[in-house]
């Protein structure tokens, strides 16, 4: 393994990342029988065969996965020693991986536009997917910082909380309870819920505090995206808890309500989370910097559109955390 190349493990990675040596090829600019090359000498290194193909596609073996974990490990080293460079000569620049949850795209844009303007060497890329999937890739070290609406509790990590997130709940501007102040839980529980995919954490934080006061939601539909869920209320197929971020772009203001209810908002968190262990790179370091000062880049949540703001008694205020650290259960 000692005369191994950096470039045998990169084209190793490349194939690895996209199950083909010939789309490898393509995205190196090399032949396929150089690519081919390179993985039987790597292969020949290790001692055992790193892909199995199956059909047109290659997978990796047990021994080939460990290897992609190995190799990810050496160009995170490379990449943050170049950004360390960076750092001493005074320069910000580098590369930022975002993996980021579906209700967090509301307002994470606009804040990355800021920091890109303030930062122009920094090269940001962001992966935009459900809960699941961003616990996946975390559990995968697969980007430098995951934005999510609560904790991971699946994996030993860190998780710094850095925006208020309040949970509201959402119905057409002339739904019966529209006008109504101080709407108990109970009577909520009447109404038809339009619930996102189990997993969400909007959902999970919904079914807690129903939970809680021994209730039960009465679900109408489940919809995969929070544009559907809007769709749905405007529609008149029922109501909904969403995350007063999502409410910034695109719903109209004069056609939606959110109701006073007693127990709402729900007052929650973003927070910006990384494996247990892993040292951020002075990059993601900027940006954790950075996103302690939100609310300053991105304004005002959206006015409460259509119904009165909750009553004082309702709301609570959460102090922001320095630092929370999550173990797995």
């Amino acid at each position: 393994m000692r005369h191994t190349t950096l470039r045998q493990l990169e084209v190793f990675a490349v194939i690895a990342r996209l199950g083909s040596f010939t789309r490898a090829a393509e995205e190196l600019h090399l032949s396929q029988p150089t690519v081919s090359m390179q993985i039987k000498k790597l292969s020949a290194a290790v001692g055992l065969p790193l892909f199995e193909q199956i059909g047109k596609k290659v997978y990796l073996t047990d021994a080939g996965r460990a290897l992609q974990t190995f190799a990810r490990e050496i160009f995170e080293q490379f990449t943050r020693f170049e950004m360390v460079t960076a750092d001493m000569k005074g320069l910000k620049q580098g590369a930022l991986r975002l993996g980021v949850i579906t209700t967090a795209k509301y307002f994470i844009p606009r804040l990355l536009g800021s920091f890109c303007r303030e930062y122009p060497g920094i090269e940001v890329s962001m992966k935009v997917s459900n809960r699941e999937r961003i616990i996946e890739r975390l559990m995968n070290n697969e980007d430098d910082l995951y934005i999510l609406g609560q904790p991971p509790e699946e994996i030993n990590a860190i998780a710094e909380p850095f925006l208020l997130n309040p949970l509201i709940v959402l119905a057409p501007a002339d739904h019966p309870l529209a006008r109504r102040k101080n709407i108990s839980l109970q009577r909520l529980a009447e109404e038809p819920f339009l619930l996102r995919e189990p997993g969400s954490g909007t959902r999970k934080a919904t079914e807690q505090l129903f939970a809680r006061h021994n209730l039960k939601i009465k679900m109408r539909m489940e919809l995969g995206s929070n544009e559907a869920i809007k769709q749905a209320v405007l529609g008149g197929l029922g109501i909904s808890v969403l995350s007063r971020h999502t409410l910034a772009l695109d719903i109209p203001a004069d056609q939606v309500v959110i109701l006073d209810v007693v127990g709402f908002p729900i007052e929650r968190h973003w927070y910006a989370a990384y494996p247990n262990g892993k040292q951020p790179s002075v990059v993601a370091k900027t940006f954790l910097d950075y996103l302690k000062q939100a609310q300053r880049y991105i304004g005002d949540l959206p006015p409460q559109t259509a119904a009165t703001a909750p009553s004082s008694q309702h709301r609570r205020k959460t102090p922001v955390s320095a630092k929370k650290k999550v173990v797995a259960r």
